[in-house]
């Protein structure tokens, strides 16, 4: 889990935290040392916080910071996330296509088939974790107790469920993207907290970062280890750094007899941290003669000698979650444990959440199903003026909701799962917009939920069992869903990343016209750049396939819909441009536009998801085609209310309020109630060295 923890406010002015599940939200979105692109002042923003540090100070709270810590300009922070970020499109993208103006339906049409007899291995495992999680797991003594019980790890490994994404090779199951998703579904609906536990462990923690850049001894060393059932988690965040990694203060001092470091500093917010054996830690290795330097991901022994689990953290959700305040005082990691090589640690962090981020959608999918299930028994049941209150319009929209939010956000994971699964796609743009999309999609079915349920959504479980009634947790489903709009990047960091991503064909032939440190050969270059690429971009916008009302037919009644779908992609790609051409170098100031255009190209994404999945199962699942249209006619709706805020909206009032709020100048409003005592810090400060907090490790 992560956060930006910044006492200063961030580049957008909010100086908000970001608490998440697990260590991946604060990773940077990419920017770029320019003053105008869109998404650039994405590290170090942020959002209302949710959870604080925690009880009492660490150890050595009261002094300073060490000096990696230090404060650091906005231009040298998106100096670090750009460094991180994967430049080069070496594959196709069907989001990149999509923010261009371009339908490129050939990228994902005909549907994707996985492969049979991965089917017939992951139908197999799957059968036998249903059963497990079924009869083995209870979910409700989960959230009663906020822990795990150990004979559940015990059965999750004899299983191979740590195991679902490591090779066949190393002792793993070596499921598919499309198929671990499945299997994350399945827990997820038993017990959200397993869910967080697998996906941590085999997302982001050791095994994913290994099979993309581990070497073959640590492959041989480690993943065995980890499909047989030992814990791993990811260590980014500490408790002043988050979003802004240029800031990161946990240092790895290379030894002097050159066998390894030794890694002092503390990490908040690891999902696993409690219950792990094996950690992918972030440190800053000095620079020096002949040593790069930078940011690093170290392979670290979880009973390492000076590692302190100095606090086991809780949250409003996900109760089960075993998530930590680590400490590491003179740690040794041999240099055999360095993964890709010194200074590689973001761009390592940032590669791997490229397929990553699926799994917390799968959770959100599997979400929403089940809210689905409720929300259809319930309503039917229930009577209420004569009728059952699914009959009444106004649940009615709420049912037609969920259920078309639901095959649309199923849809488009997936999509993104088989695209990764092929390989020949780049997903970084589709997968952070799933990302993006389900979190917020389920929360919002979780509240119309609870809005159908009425006082029973707001009920606990147990209470409803007490007097005999259904014990649907769907209380429950709030508090742990709410998390998923914040964790593995926040809504408001997923806005920029992905936008950053959708411009950059822009930023590569015209960026240093914008930028105030190009020299004029480099501006005059850049123009001669520009003047050829729109020239030929620009008119492809005006006109295109879905003026015609014979395109698509062969798509039956959604036909329309994909026309709609390439009106509105160039339609988009013209908005930006203007946006571009009008704001320039303020043009990353304008976060809350660059937000709508990205959630007007997920809307799009969706759509020729669920238009292209229907076609291809319309002979075996008929229906789908009937939730295909009904979401694509709900998406329309919220698509041309996103196009209108583009131009008609308060955004300017909106900043200017805050600068106004953020002085105080309403400060009498706050008037008339007892607010939070503030004999604490916001932001509790550490300093280096051993800690003075007992080890509340739990050994499994």
């Amino acid at each position: 889990m992560t956060t930006t923890q910044n006492s200063r406010p961030t580049p957008d002015g909010s100086g908000a935290d970001q608490p998440a599940a697990k260590d991946t939200e604060g990773v940077p979105t990419a920017a770029v040392d320019r003053p105008a692109p869109p998404g650039g002042a994405a590290a170090g923003t942020g959002q209302a916080a949710t959870a604080a540090a925690g009880g009492r100070p660490t150890a050595g709270a009261a002094g300073p910071l060490p000096k990696e810590a230090g404060q650091v300009s906005e231009k040298e922070a998106r100096q670090v996330a750009e460094a991180a970020r994967e430049s080069s499109w070496d594959r196709p993208s069907f989001g990149k296509e999509l923010f261009l103006g371009r339908l490129r339906l050939d990228l994902i049409d005909p549907w994707p088939r996985p492969d049979a007899a991965d089917v017939a291995r992951a139908d197999e495992f799957l059968g036998r974790f249903r059963e497990f999680l079924t009869s083995e797991v209870d979910g409700a003594a989960i959230e009663r107790d906020a822990s795990i019980p150990d004979d559940v790890f015990h059965g999750l490994a004899r299983l191979g469920a740590f195991g679902m994404k490591i090779d066949r090779s190393y002792g793993g199951l070596g499921l598919s993207n499309l198929h671990y998703c499945r299997a994350l579904m399945l827990a997820g609906s038993v017990s959200p907290a397993i869910g967080a536990l697998l996906s941590a462990h085999q997302s982001i923690g050791v095994p994913q970062p290994l099979k993309m850049f581990g070497t073959a001894e640590q492959k041989q060393r480690f993943l065995p280890r980890l499909a047989a059932g030992e814990v791993s988690a990811f260590l980014l965040t500490e408790p002043d750094v988050g979003s802004d990694p240029a800031r990161l203060a946990t240092t790895a001092e290379p030894t002097p007899d050159g066998t390894g470091y030794r890694l002092n500093g503390v990490k908040l917010w690891a999902t696993n941290g409690t219950v792990a054996t094996l950690l992918v830690v972030m440190a800053r290795v000095p620079a020096a003669e002949g040593r790069r330097g930078g940011i690093t991901a170290f392979v670290v022994e979880g009973d390492a000698e000076g590692i302190t689990i100095e606090r086991r953290n809780a949250f409003v959700g996900l109760r089960g979650l075993e998530n930590s305040l680590t400490r590491f005082h003179d740690v040794f990691v041999p240099k055999e444990n360095v993964i890709g090589g010194e200074g590689k640690g973001l761009k390592i962090a940032l590669t791997t959440l490229n397929t990553g981020r699926l799994s917390l959608p799968a959770m959100c999918v599997g979400a929403g199903k089940w809210a689905l299930n409720v929300a259809r028994e319930w309503a039917a049941d229930r009577v209420q003026w004569g009728r059952p209150v699914g009959e009444h319009e106004a649940v009615a929209q709420k049912l037609s909701f969920v259920a078309a939010t639901t095959y649309g956000m199923e849809t488009m994971l997936d999509l993104c799962c088989l695209l990764a699964d092929d390989d020949r796609n780049d997903i970084r743009i589709e997968a952070a917009l799933v990302k993006l999309y389900a979190s917020e999609m389920a929360w919002k079915i979780a509240d119309e939920l609870v809005q159908i349920r009425g006082g029973r959504g707001y009920e606990t479980a147990d209470s409803l069992a007490a007097r005999g009634e259904r014990p649907a947790a769907v209380e429950q489903l709030l508090r742990d869903l709410r998390i998923n709009r914040i964790f593995e990047g926040s809504t408001e960091i997923m806005h920029l990343l992905i936008a950053r991503e959708a411009v950059d064909a822009h930023l590569s032939v015209a960026g240093d016209i914008i930028d105030p440190d190009a020299g004029l050969g480099r501006k005059a270059k850049a123009g001669a750049r520009a003047g050829v690429f729109y020239a030929k971009w620009l008119p492809t916008l005006a006109v295109g396939k879905g003026q015609r009302p014979s395109a698509y037919g062969e798509f039956g009644p959604l036909a329309g819909h994909l026309r709609q779908v390439e009106r509105a992609s160039r339609k988009l790609a013209r908005s930006t441009f203007y946006a571009m051409s009008r704001w320039q170098g303020k043009m990353e100031r304008k976060q809350a536009f660059l937000g709508r255009v990205v959630d007007i190209g997920a809307e799009l994404f969706a759509m020729s998801a669920v238009c292209v999945r229907a076609y291809a199962e319309r002979d075996t699942r008929p229906e789908n085609v009937e939730l295909a249209d009904l979401f694509c006619r709900q998406a329309r709706v919220r698509v041309d209310a996103l196009f209108t805020a583009l131009w008609d909206n308060t955004d300017s009032v909106d900043t200017a309020a805050a600068k106004r709020i953020l002085a105080g100048r309403y400060a009498g409003l706050e008037e008339g109630v007892i607010t939070p005592a503030d004999d604490l810090p916001w932001v509790a400060r550490w300093s280096p060295g051993p800690s003075a907090a007992p080890d509340v490790r739990r050994r499994v």
